[in-house]
């Protein structure tokens, strides 16, 4: 029985992709990089502060003619937001009507599908 013995030299400067693979590899790399760099600046630059969007609300209301209300709905304790006009009548509510009762008879008939008085 012959046997021979085998050396297995690592050598870790030497690359097992050819050079146009590595060359799509760099690139990648490179990419990802710059796109996680866009999305975290877009995502600073999109979202709005709290100081910022008071401002606004100040802004809209310094004149007198509109003001702002906000309420907490017994049924659902949810906020709404009014945006009401000098003479009292409601402009815009947020959210709107229709979607506060849609709530409301969908915290009624909750329980109605399974059993949730175990």
């Amino acid at each position: 029985m012959n046997t021979q013995a085998v050396q297995v030299v690592n050598t870790p400067n030497r690359s097992t992709l050819s050079p146009a693979a590595e060359d799509i590899k760099v690139k990648r790399e490179s990419y990802v990089s710059d796109n996680a760099a866009e999305e975290a600046t877009s995502a600073k630059t999109n979202s709005i502060q709290p100081e910022e969007l008071l401002n606004n609300i100040k802004a809209l209301t310094e004149d007198g003619l509109y003001s702002v209300r906000f309420e907490v709905n017994q049924d659902t304790n949810d906020l709404i937001i009014n945006l009401v006009d000098s003479e009292g009548e409601v402009i815009r509510q947020i959210p709107p009507e229709d979607i506060v009762e849609m709530h409301e008879q969908m915290m009624d008939l909750r329980g109605n599908i399974v059993d949730t008085e175990s």
